[in-house]
């Protein structure tokens, strides 16, 4: 027992000797000890409705702190970046005119400049100064989601409890407060119990700040505990900022840094210094406003410290921003609405229900499956920003009911429905579009008859489908006329491809009441690809490479008809 113990301490002794000879011979290489804390931060970036992309920006740990590399960032939004001795400048790459942004190491303050001459130079004053780690500029992670929140003017936010950066560019948006730009709203780090008492050594200690607006400008109070101190004023410079300092005084700074909306006062940011006094930046709108006088007064009765901010306000300048505004924001939203940005793609049947087969045993839900998946991969193909939905992506059995609620929450704009035929007439032949509406003849009746009769596969087909009946198929046919000029565009733009894709006889635009059809809330149509129950078009459609081309085909009407809708869309919106 003993020998064997020595034998594995020897065994033991004479691998990690190896193990250091290699590391110290460079063999093994070690991680430098500048990347133990080496990390990635998700950053998601949403460019609008159901678009956006999310990517991994490295960053750090030190200590408690979250440090973000700020060019990793940049990439991440898509902007241009080059460093300069001791700094980092950030460009908008994509923008028009644009600005950059320089950021220094270890110094609190950014410099934006505007490429647009008309446009003033502006500071961004940060509470934590960018520190340099093997030729990366890092800032603390809510610090730099601030920069890049008051830079581009877009909100950028840090969830704590999902440890994932948001970006909104969808838009310009700010939050009610600084110390909310960088944090989900919500989701807030935790809290730092404020300083609302006075210090030990009874200096005084800033715990609110109150703006009342007025017409002709605003009054800034803040409040304070502690024994009186000296304070300074320095007037508004050429850019707006007023820079108020209380000589022995502290605060809060994550809780007492504001940003507000409308008005004359911008935000107004905190910066505690290593001597122990404690300076304000407001910053203040004059390009709206004129700013007549800044003054200070010390309301000993109440403990406060007041700034009052004088303006003549440019009401013809806010009203006309204020109309621009209000324009560019209806634009954004029909743009948006009018926008051919999700296709709903639905396979026929499915699971327990096979749908038509053909003499040889080929499947009506297998083709159309094929079909629905080529199709949809086009689409990917050309357009990248339409994001598509499938009713099913493989052989599982889907109510009728629920295909159009599928249909709707995911906000479609287009539901194409495919679907293969079948006749006792094992002549006919060729391919048909149907938009929802009462049979024309017949022939129509009965095909969605057939299509129809896979409710009473469902479970609870009776509970579900009560009452639905001719009267009801009028009443949905109405609902549906919002949409029947693009629907039957649609259609009319698909007989066609397909029918010379599959080299079938188009038979037409038909209309007739299918249930598929009932319930989504957009332009809708069901195509039967062709016939089943004919032995040459069995043929056809149960060729793999057949399948694809009638993909294709659809895919070609769905190319023209899209870009008709969105033409014809857009003049409207322009007039």
């Amino acid at each position: 027992m003993h020998s064997s113990l020595l034998r594995l301490y020897y065994r033991f002794s004479v691998l990690i000797s190896v193990f250091l000879f290699m590391l110290l011979s460079g063999t093994l290489d070690a991680a430098p000890s500048a990347q133990a804390g080496q990390t990635t931060v998700p950053l998601h970036v949403t460019t609008g409705k159901d678009q956006g992309y999310t990517i991994k920006v490295l960053a750090r740990r030190d200590g408690g702190t979250l440090l973000i590399d700020l060019e990793s960032m940049a990439r991440a939004l898509r902007l241009s970046f080059h460093q300069e001795e001791g700094a980092l400048v950030l460009e908008e790459a994509l923008v028009v005119p644009g600005s950059s942004c320089t950021v220094m190491i270890n110094n609190n303050f950014a410099k934006v400049v505007s490429k647009d001459p008309e446009h003033p130079k502006r500071i961004i004053q940060l509470q934590s100064a960018p520190s340099s780690l093997q030729s990366r500029i890092y800032l603390p992670v809510n610090q730099a989601c601030r920069l890049f929140t008051v830079w581009l003017d877009r909100e950028v936010g840090y969830n704590y409890s999902s440890g994932m950066i948001n970006a909104w560019f969808g838009g310009k948006h700010f939050g009610e407060s600084v110390g909310m730009i960088g944090l989900v709203k919500g989701d807030e780090p935790p809290p730092v119990p404020p300083l609302s008492t006075p210090a030990a050594d009874g200096s005084t200690v800033i715990s609110g700040i109150e703006i009342e607006k007025r017409a002709n400008g605003a009054i800034i109070s803040f409040t304070a505990s502690g024994h009186p101190t000296e304070s300074s004023l320095l007037k508004p410079d050429a850019e707006g900022y007023v820079y108020f300092t209380l000589e022995k005084a502290s605060c809060d700074v994550n809780t007492l840094s504001k940003i507000f909306s409308g008005g004359v006062v911008k935000a107004i940011t905190p910066k505690q210094f290593t001597e122990g006094s404690l300076q304000f930046t407001v910053a203040l709108d004059n390009k709206s406003y004129v700013i007549n006088s800044v003054e200070f007064h010390r309301d000993k009765k109440k403990n406060r410290y007041v700034l009052y901010v004088r303006s003549k306000a440019d009401v013809q300048e806010i009203r006309k921003k204020e109309k621009e505004l209000q324009i560019a924001q209806v634009l954004s939203r029909d743009v948006e609405k009018w926008k051919l940005n999700t296709i709903v793609l639905d396979a026929g049947h499915g699971g327990k229900d096979p749908g038509a087969i053909g003499f040889t045993g080929i499947r009506e839900k297998d083709v159309a499956l094929n079909v629905v998946h080529d199709l949809g991969t086009f689409i990917a193909q050309k357009w990248p920003e339409v994001n598509v939905i499938y009713t099913r992506k493989d052989d599982r059995f889907i109510p009728l009911h629920e295909r159009g609620k599928i249909a709707n929450q995911g906000g479609g704009k287009l539901f194409i429905s495919v679907h293969c035929n079948s006749s006792p007439n094992r002549t006919a032949r060729g391919s048909e579009v149907y938009i929802l509406g009462t049979h024309k003849n017949k022939a129509a009746l009965d095909v969605a008859m057939i299509e129809n009769s896979v409710i009473r596969q469902e479970d609870d087909f009776q509970e579900q489908y009560k009452g639905f009946s001719e009267e009801h198929l009028i009443m949905s046919s109405m609902a549906q006329n919002a949409f029947a000029k693009q629907s039957t565009s649609l259609a009319q733009y698909i007989v066609k491809p397909v029918d010379h894709q599959s080299v079938n006889n188009a038979r037409g635009v038909r209309q007739a009441g299918f249930m598929v059809l009932w319930t989504p809330s957009m332009p809708s149509i069901l195509v039967e690809v062709g016939y089943l129950s004919n032995p040459a078009e069995e043929k056809m459609l149960r060729d793999r490479q057949v399948q694809t081309k009638i993909a294709y085909g659809i895919f070609k009407g769905v190319l023209a008809f899209r870009k008709n809708y969105e033409t014809t869309s857009m003049a409207a919106l322009a007039e």
